[in-house]
């Protein structure tokens, strides 16, 4: 295969996580996220997804990394008016919408184990 073949074409984040089936419901519930699908019983690991963002969930146990370690950072259009929909959804907002130097208007929210998530678009100069 050449590397002309060769395309990226989408990503998904790896949330380890302590009990996934509570978490799936706290990202489609209070987060917005579609359930893209769930895998094992009990259930061990599951995809969510909003947008063009995806988010895997996996049991901490089956992995050697700790539930709220992981991030992300999400592009995305209408940052103010996301960060209020998550709120009227009870998110719990780690750090509030702000324009920084280096030219993103972003907020972050933690999920049930303190992943992180930020939420950010470009603002202007």
């Amino acid at each position: 295969m050449s590397a002309a073949t060769v395309s990226l074409r989408a990503a998904a984040a790896v949330f380890p996580v302590s009990d996934v089936s509570n978490s799936v419901t706290h990202y489609r519930d209070t987060l917005g996220f579609d359930v893209e699908f769930t895998y094992g019983e009990p259930l061990a690991y599951a995809g969510v997804e909003r947008g063009g963002a995806a988010i895997h969930l996996q049991a901490g146990g089956d992995t050697q990394r700790r539930p709220g370690q992981a991030a992300i950072y999400v592009f995305v259009t209408g940052v103010d008016a996301l960060c209020e929909e998550l709120r009227s959804r009870g998110a719990r907002i780690l750090v509030e919408p702000k324009t920084y130097d280096y030219g993103m208007r972003d907020f972050a929210i933690i999920d049930l184990d303190g992943n992180q998530l930020t939420f950010g678009e470009a603002s202007s100069p």
